[in-house]
């Protein structure tokens, strides 16, 4: 059965939240509906290691993993998580897990920014790093959210705004094994971050 849900519009959601002072409605806006595109697409989940182009890589269209969502979601706004990973794996090695996690010595822009764990470091720098919390209402549409499904298997999501049938738990589009879709998973995982990245705020930050 389809969740039961109803929709926020984004605009308000974030222009009249008293905790989002730095949010950008817009840009979360276009997220939302770049990640909502991607449920419409069928999708084999396939994590395998696969040589990609530089920039702008990405595998097959018809396969991918939790991250892809979120990847392919933000090059619908003209922002190439492969390259600013890389850009900053590549000057700031060691504030990533690659060695530690997979022993590797030097950035891989064929993986890296497919890999949850490098996410969650480059969001981290790049965006803002908000509280985890238990309250709903701090998960605002467009927000990013990672958990433990189990040790060793970490997941991403993107908050949306459609409201599950307990009428104030948002709704994650993500992919978890069946493709990019529309959960109530937001607190039924072990959450292991929370993030807002709107780039077109992060002019400080800016990967050449």
């Amino acid at each position: 059965m389809r969740p039961i849900y109803r929709a926020i519009p984004l605009f308000l959601t974030l222009l009249f939240s008293s905790t989002t002072s730095s949010a950008n409605p817009f840009v979360a806006q276009k997220l939302v509906s770049a990640a909502d595109e991607r449920t419409y697409h069928p999708v084999v989940y396939d994590g395998s290691y696969q040589e990609i182009g530089f920039p702008w890589g990405d595998v097959s269209n018809n396969i991918g993993v939790c991250s892809d969502v979120v990847v392919r979601a933000y090059r619908k706004l003209g922002v190439d998580l492969q390259h600013l990973v890389n850009h900053d794996m590549s000057l700031n090695f060691s504030a990533y897990p690659s060695y530690s996690q997979w022993r590797l010595t030097k950035p891989d822009p064929n993986i890296d920014h497919r890999r949850v764990l490098n996410l969650q470091v480059f969001f981290a720098r790049a965006g803002q790093n908000l509280p985890i919390t238990y309250r709903p209402r701090d998960y605002k549409p467009g927000d990013l959210v990672t958990w433990n499904i189990r040790a060793g298997m970490p997941h991403i999501g993107i908050v949306s705004n459609r409201i599950a049938a307990d009428g104030i738990t948002p709704l994650i589009i993500h992919n978890i094994g069946k493709g990019p879709a529309y959960e109530n998973v937001l607190f039924k995982m072990n959450i292991t971050g929370h993030f807002r990245y709107h780039p077109s705020q992060n002019s400080d930050y800016k990967p050449v």
